[in-house]
Order: C-alpha cells, then structure tokens, then sequence
C-alpha cells in the first residue's frame, strides 16, 4: 500500500536524509541516488521538491541558519534581560557546539562548496543584524552603550567577526586566536561606547572553546 505524507512531512524527510548523508559521507560524495534509497521515494519525487543536490544542501544550511535566528529573536524578546545578557545569549546560541552542525559546518568549508558557505555567512549577517541593532538600541536606552548607528555598528561586527574568526578560512593558533579575540573585544566595546570590560566574557568564551578543541585534539 502507497503511503502519501504532506509535502512538507515529505520534504522535511528529504532533507533530513541528505543532512545525515551530507555530515557522514560528506557532501562530495554524497548522490542524489543516496537521499532517494534513504528516504525510499522516486527520482520523480526528489525533483518535485528540489531541482539539484545543490538547492538540497542550500536548505540544510538555511535550517541551521533559521534555529539560529529563532534562538536570538527569542532572546532577544525576553523582557528581563539586560542588552548586555542579550548579546552574550545570542552569541552562545549561533556556537556549533553541536557535533552534527560541526560537520555540517566542516562541508561548508570543502573548496567545491565556497559560494554556498559565502551565501549562509551573508544570510547570517543579514538575518541576525536587526536583531541585534534591537538589542544595542536596548542598551543606549539603558545607558550602557552610546553609538549613533545600532543597525551599521551590528553589521561592520558581524561582518569582521564571522570572517576573522572563521576557522575554516584561517588556521589561527591559539595566542593568534586570542591577540584578535583581545582587539575585537576593544574595537566592540569602542565603537558601541561600552565600559572597558563589558564584553570580557567573550575571551572566557573563546577560552572554554580552545580548551575544547585542546581535549578533542588529545583524544584523536
């Protein structure tokens, strides 16, 4: 007996398929003939929902884009946080402390996959600046931050840091990793208008996760 499922049931299962197949045979040498024996449909179901691999792996990286986005904007909403709490919030949400986005996020990085890890950096930067300039105008109302331009401020610090410390464009060491951790975290707390010190949890952060990777690497 045929069982028919809702479109969107259906392509959620195709992008599940491909997401697990993506991270464990990497998206290289994952074929669209893998996704269909996974999910168990026909070729002409596949093309009913997505055109390509390509357009399949696009949507696999919007949905970790859109967790989040989610994440912050519910964040970002919460009444009893302070600017400050907010931002150190959202910046633990967007962390791949998860295995599988790891991965996921290791497949961006391949060459043959450049143009796609541009697309999700600049549709990270474009869907998270709103939020955030809500939150810097939160703390020029509180009296926490002094900057004539929230929305711009949010753009030129999401713009260097998802670029300067991706790890898949640079191989920083990690007193490289924190000298730039250091500066980013002066530049933040100038051009905001932010006491010294505000943003130190930034450093503990990067600090937790080099530790991490310190004791990844030593279990290898």
């Amino acid at each position: 007996m045929r069982i028919t499922k809702k479109p969107e049931e259906r392509k959620n299962e195709i992008l599940d398929a491909a997401e697990k197949l993506f991270t464990t045979k990497g998206y290289s040498n994952t074929t669209i003939n893998d996704i269909l024996q996974m999910v168990g449909i026909a070729k002409g179901t596949f093309y009913h929902y997505f055109q390509s691999k390509e357009e399949v792996m696009d949507e696999v990286v919007m949905r970790f884009i859109d967790k989040g986005v989610e994440a912050a904007k519910l964040i970002a909403s919460d009444p009893n946080l302070k600017a400050h709490e907010k931002i150190f919030q959202i910046i633990m949400a967007q962390s791949p402390d998860v295995t599988q986005k790891e991965q996921m996020i290791d497949q961006l990085h391949q060459t043959n996959n450049a143009e796609m890890h541009q697309k999700s950096l600049v549709e990270t930067i474009l869907q998270l600046t709103p939020i955030l300039a809500d939150v810097i105008e939160q703390g020029i109302e509180e009296g926490a931050f002094k900057t004539p331009y929230p929305k711009e401020t949010v753009e030129f610090l999401l713009v260097s840091s998802q670029f300067l410390f991706d790890e898949g464009i640079f191989k920083w060491k990690p007193d490289e990793l924190m000298q730039k951790a250091l500066a980013f975290t002066y530049i933040l707390e100038t051009i905001v208008g932010a006491e010294r010190g505000s943003f130190d949890y930034i450093l503990k952060k990067l600090g937790q996760s080099d530790r991490k990777e310190e004791r990844k690497e030593s279990n290898e």
